[in-house]
C-alpha cells in the first residue's frame, strides 16, 4: 500500500513571532498589510466510493442445469454425465424416469420415428428406461458431456466407429452390467437400466458446463429481446409430432396432441426448449442397412431458443465431436437460458422425405 502523504501546518502564534523578529532586524522593510489567519483549513467533502454490485450468479451450480448447487453433496456434484439412449416410439411410451434428465436431445431416425439421448447428472434416478440402440450421430451429440454413452445394440460398424473415436460406451449386447428386462412390457420395449451399475463402470468426472444461464432469468437476452410465445409445434414426420405449451412456469411436453407422461403419470417438461435445424444424410449401406444420420459435428445452422414465455431466432455451431453446441443471438452474444432442464429438438431441414416444420406462436 502506498505511504500516506501528510501536510505540515505551522502554528499561527509561531508564524507571528517570526515576523516581528524580521522587522526588528531590518528597519527598511515595509510593514505588510495585516491579515487574519483562519482558525482551521477548509474541510474537503468526498463522497464514498460505491461498492461493486453483488454478482447474482451462484458460487456453485450444477453444470448441466445452471441451478444453484450451494450445499450440495460433493460426491453428487462429482457425478459423471450418463448419456442414455431412450426409445420414443408410440409402443415405447410411457418411459421411466425421463423427467429426471438434465438435458434431452431428440433426433430423427428411420421412418421418422424419434429417439432420445437423455443425459443425467444432477438428479440420477435408480432406474431408467426403456433403453434402445444407438445411431452414428450419438457420439457427436453427447461427446462434449464427457461421460459414457449407454445403449443396447447397433450396427457393428457404428459401435466400432464410436469406440475407435475414443468415446466410452456401456453396452447391453457385450454383457456390461446394469441392464435388465421387465415382464411388464413386450420386447424390445422392455429393457431398463440400473444407474448405480452404470456409475460403477465409469471413471468419468463431472461434465463441463454446456450452456450460458441468466441470473435472474428476467435478464436473459431471450426474455429481454424476444417475442412472446405460448406454443411450439414441431412436425418431424407422421410418427413424430412433439409440441410444447407454456403453463406460466415451464414448457409442458405433448406427443401428437396428448400430454407426454412417464410411467408414474408425471408430464414431461423443460425450462428451456431449443430447436436446431439440422441436415440429415443417409449412411452408406456397405456393411449394414442405410440409416439417417443427423449431422452436427463440424456443422452450423439456425434455430430458436425459448426461455420463459419468450423466444428468439438463434445460430448454432459445433466444432467437433467433443466440443459443445454454441448458441448465439443475432448480435453474436451467447444465448442465456433459464437455470433448469433443457430439451434440444434436432429438426431436419434437409435429407428426409418428410417435410418437417416448426411453428411458434
Amino acid at each position: 500500500m502506498a505511504a500516506m502523504k501528510t501536510r505540515r501546518i505551522v502554528p499561527v502564534a509561531a508564524a507571528a513571532a517570526g515576523a516581528l523578529l524580521l522587522a526588528a532586524c531590518s528597519s527598511n522593510v515595509e510593514e505588510a498589510p495585516a491579515t487574519t489567519a483562519s482558525a482551521s483549513a477548509p474541510s474537503v467533502s468526498r463522497s464514498a466510493v460505491p461498492s461493486p454490485p453483488e454478482n447474482p450468479a451462484p458460487d456453485t451450480v450444477w453444470p448441466l442445469t445452471g441451478v444453484d448447487a450451494e450445499g450440495a453433496d460433493e460426491a453428487l456434484l462429482a457425478n459423471p454425465a450418463l448419456s442414455i439412449k431412450i426409445e420414443n416410439s408410440a409402443a415405447a411410451r410411457p418411459q421411466q424416469n425421463l423427467v429426471n434428465a438434465d438435458v434431452v436431445f431428440e433426433e430423427y431416425v428411420e421412418s421418422g420415428i424419434s429417439r432420445l439421448v437423455a443425459i443425467y447428472q444432477s438428479d440420477i434416478p435408480e432406474t431408467v428406461g426403456n433403453i434402445r440402440s444407438m445411431r452414428p450421430m450419438d457420439k457427436n451429440i453427447m461427446g462434449s458431456f464427457e461421460g459414457p454413452l449407454i445403449f443396447s445394440g447397433a450396427q457393428g460398424r457404428f459401435i466400432n466407429d464410436t469406440v475407435s473415436s475414443g468415446q466410452e460406451v456401456i453396452v447391453d449386447d457385450r454383457g456390461d452390467a446394469g441392464f435388465y428386462r421387465s415382464s411388464a412390457r413386450p420386447a424390445p420395449h422392455n429393457l431398463y437400466g440400473t444407474t448405480a451399475d452404470f456409475l460403477a463402470q465409469t471413471d468419468a468426472e463431472a461434465p463441463p458446463q454446456q450452456f450460458e444461464y441468466a441470473y435472474p432469468v428476467e435478464e436473459s437476452n431471450v426474455v429481454t429481446g424476444g417475442t412472446t410465445a405460448s406454443e411450439i409445434d414441431i412436425y418431424m414426420s407422421r410418427y413424430s409430432a412433439p409440441s410444447w405449451e407454456w403453463d406460466g412456469d415451464v414448457w409442458q411436453r405433448f406427443e401428437g396432441g396428448s400430454p407426454h407422461v412417464q410411467d408414474d403419470d408425471t408430464q414431461l417438461y423443460a425450462d428451456n426448449v431449443v430447436v436446431l435445424r439440422v441436415d440429415v444424410e443417409n449412411t452408406s449401406s456397405s456393411g449394414g442397412s442405410s440409416v439417417p444420420e443427423t449431422m452436427v459435428a463440424g456443422r452450423e445452422g439456425t434455430g430458436y431458443a425459448a426461455v420463459g414465455d419468450s423466444y428468439i431466432e438463434i445460430s448454432w455451431s459445433k466444432a467437433g465431436q467433443y466440443d459443445p453446441f454454441v448458441l448465439t443471438t443475432a448480435d453474436g452474444d451467447d444465448v442465456q437460458l433459464k437455470p433448469g432442464k433443457t430439451w434440444v429438438e434436432l429438426v431436419p431441414q434437409s435429407g428426409v422425405s418428410d417435410n418437417p416444420t416448426v411453428e411458434i406462436s
